[in-house]
């Protein structure tokens, strides 16, 4: 199951619908690092937040991407990252538009607003 981060957000669709949080060491979530590493914490985690998505209904991950394209959000994918975790474009979403360097992402950017590096 894949830890709920950038790289595995647009990686292969099977994996969108499986997102999990990973708690051990995340400040952000509140709970001690021991009880993070515990056995089954970060599918009750994965679990709660889906929950509270679906209470407060909010989009899943597979809907957010798609809202990001139909609203011409250009999304790509680091190089660095997918070769240090072994990945090639066909094992991504169809949105990610390409793999580029960071380097090539300064110069696409150029002018625009950057939200997220």
């Amino acid at each position: 199951m894949p830890n709920f981060d950038a790289l595995h957000f647009v990686s292969a669709p099977a994996w969108v619908d499986h997102l999990h949080v990973n708690l051990a060491g995340n400040a952000a979530s509140g709970m001690p690092t021991i009880l993070g590493g515990l056995p089954g914490m970060e599918s009750l985690a994965a679990s709660m937040m889906r929950k509270q998505m679906t209470d407060l209904d909010l989009p899943g991950a597979r809907e957010m991407l798609q809202i990001l394209d139909d609203s011409g959000a250009e999304l790509y994918a680091c190089e660095l990252a997918m070769k240090k975790f072994k990945r090639t474009q066909a094992d991504l979403v169809p949105v990610v538009k390409d793999v580029i360097t960071a380097g090539d992402f300064y110069d696409l950017a150029d002018g625009a607003q950057i939200i997220f590096t």
